[in-house]
């Protein structure tokens, strides 16, 4: 791994964003994707700064991802929400891509939640639909824990439950008060930038995914090697490649985001409320 996103690295940058935001240690720290960037508007006492006025910290250039940290309170505990992460198809290694999450866990955070929008693969997904990520494929052809060992690390971090039972079970509960369905399911995670074709959705199907996306799973494995609690939540954005008639496009990912944002701000408070 090259020690320029290594734990040395994010202890830098968490001086540097503990600096700037005068945060303190996050109960929760969030990574959020594609047009989730809400829950950021929903902390009291807000502080922000602009990814790029932190050094070291990896940009981001994907419409829908405002590259800011905020911190502040919900529910009347300390978040740290990232708006926006880095994505492999924009050239950047598994290990850049994870980076932020060693930044959390630099800064205190035990728990991850994870957001992104997906394109839904089972049959009876519709776009605007929530799903608890359960489990993932890594078809990315990365890990993030590749090269030398980090301090902190576990050299090879168990991951038959990479999603935490409880956190997810304190979703479900959430459901009767969420006006959109919530499912729970597993995320393939690919590199993209372009969509899958009709016939790797149909094996991704048949591999057992019930929806698929380009994040979070180099996230979720470095969070797992540092011991951090996870959760996870795809807004199912619209519906895979040849299980509908229309083209898939950024732009539907965007207004389909933003249609639920309301009800995925209510998950995240039920959420971190009940932490």
């Amino acid at each position: 791994m090259s020690q320029q996103f290594g734990a040395a690295a994010a202890r830098t940058t968490a001086d540097a964003m503990r600096d700037k935001l005068k945060v303190e240690a996050p109960v929760v720290g969030m990574i959020l994707g594609s047009g989730l960037g809400k829950v950021a508007a929903a902390l009291e006492s807000p502080r922000k700064v602009s990814y790029g006025d932190v050094p070291g910290f990896p940009r981001v250039s994907v419409v829908g991802h405002a590259g800011e940290a905020t911190a502040g309170k919900l529910e009347g505990r300390e978040v740290l929400v990232f708006s926006g992460r880095p994505h492999m198809y924009e050239g950047n290694p598994a290990q850049m891509v994870a980076f932020p999450v060693r930044v959390l866990h630099a800064l205190g955070a035990g728990v991850l939640f994870l957001s992104n929008a997906a394109g839904g693969i089972r049959r009876s997904y519709r776009a605007g639909d929530l799903m608890i990520i359960e489990d993932h494929i890594n078809l990315m052809s990365q890990n993030p824990l590749t090269g030398s060992l980090q301090e902190g690390d576990d050299r090879f971090p168990d991951m038959s439950e990479a999603y935490d039972a409880l956190l997810r079970k304190l979703m479900r509960d959430t459901a009767p008060e969420l006006s959109v369905p919530l499912h729970e399911g597993v995320y393939a995670g690919l590199t993209g930038p372009s969509y899958e074709t009709r016939a790797e959705i149909r094996m991704l199907e048949r591999l057992g995914a019930d929806a698929v996306g380009m994040s979070t799973v180099p996230e979720v494995i470095v969070a797992r090697a540092l011991g951090m609690r996870v959760a996870g939540v795809s807004c199912i954005a619209n519906v895979a490649s040849g299980l509908s008639a229309l083209p898939v496009s950024h732009t539907e990912v965007l207004d389909t985001t933003g249609r639920v944002s309301d009800q995925f701000v209510k998950l995240i408070r039920a959420l971190v409320g009940a932490l």
